[in-house]
């Protein structure tokens, strides 16, 4: 499956996956929403950023997926912590996913920049981070 992931441009998310030190991504919320569970091994993740451009810019294909059973606050922060090497958050993404009941991790490899192109959101609400779109394919513009 593909899926659509938009990245945090201020964090520089894109950049620090393209050098390599980035390898793994974090989504996380109170309940259990998309992307938990529906992220496999194999699947293919390309990548926008949130900067208001509407472009894919990049893909990389899973190669490790963690989805966490609930967790308390504390037990959240301290997976997150454990992970940041990986997954290199600033301030405010750690803020935002650190204390998460649930957490999914997607580890990434053959990350690769692309030529861009849009899609179609209609189908997709407009505050999803992460559009599990089945074939890109569909909704490439």
């Amino acid at each position: 499956m593909d899926h659509v992931v938009y990245l945090d441009h201020k964090a520089k998310e894109l950049d620090l996956l393209e050098k390599g030190v980035k390898t793994m991504i974090i989504r996380g919320a109170m309940g259990r929403k998309i992307p938990y569970r529906k992220v496999e091994k194999g699947d293919w993740l390309y990548f926008i950023e949130n900067m208001g451009d509407g472009l894919i810019k990049a893909v990389a294909e899973v190669s490790d997926v963690f989805n966490s059973e609930q967790m308390t606050r504390e037990e959240s922060v301290k997976f997150v912590d454990e992970n940041q090497k990986l997954l290199r958050l600033d301030k405010k993404l750690y803020s935002r996913f650190a204390g998460k009941r649930y957490i999914v991790l997607i580890r990434v490899k053959n990350f690769k920049i692309i030529d861009s192109f849009r899609i179609d959101r209609s189908k997709y609400g407009n505050m999803d981070d992460w559009l599990p779109v089945g074939e890109i394919q569909s909704v490439k513009i």
